[in-house]
């Protein structure tokens, strides 16, 4: 546990060139999605390989899973899961970007809130061995709309994510 920030490092520099690509994606996937009204699979697929991969990491390194995570697609308690749209939005994706900024104006202080809350849960576990119920609620909740916000952001689904 006392490391655990050391052992996500291959994690965190195996996606930042990931999210390099992720973005080659989103670019293709704008116009594809643009001109025919679909997000092509095999893009898709991949997107979601990758947040799913951050999903993990995230969880991981905010204690709330012990297993570490595996690298790319693997067996992980994480459940990230969307289906597969046949048709999206060719007008959204001219507005997706724009409509993402009020939950962004809420989440970003909020993530750092949760960045103090990983802290002292990190305390709690070294002192009594437990993750307070309170706190990993917060930290769940927090990760839920980040990546609700994220797929809609990164184009995989035109459902716009709730406020909570």
């Amino acid at each position: 546990m006392l490391f655990r920030g050391l052992f996500i490092i291959p994690h965190v520099i195996a996606l930042c060139f990931l999210y390099i690509a992720l973005s080659v994606v989103w670019f293709i996937a704008w116009f594809a999605i643009l001109f025919t009204g679909r997000y092509p699979h095999g893009l898709w697929d991949f997107s979601m390989m990758v947040l799913r991969w951050q999903a993990n990491v995230l969880a991981y390194a905010a204690f709330q899973r012990d297993e570490y995570p595996p690298f790319g697609r693997g067996d992980y308690p994480v459940r990230f899961d969307l289906e597969y749209p046949t048709h999206l939005s060719r007008w959204k994706v001219l507005v997706k970007w724009l409509l993402v900024v009020p939950h962004a104006l809420i989440l970003y202080p909020l993530i750092f809130v949760w960045c103090l809350v990983s802290i002292v849960a990190w305390f709690n576990i070294l002192s009594k061995g437990r993750y307070p119920r309170d706190l990993f609620d917060f930290s769940t909740g927090v990760q839920r709309w980040l990546h609700r916000v994220s797929v809609y952001n990164w184009l995989l689904t035109d459902a716009y994510p709730p406020f909570s």
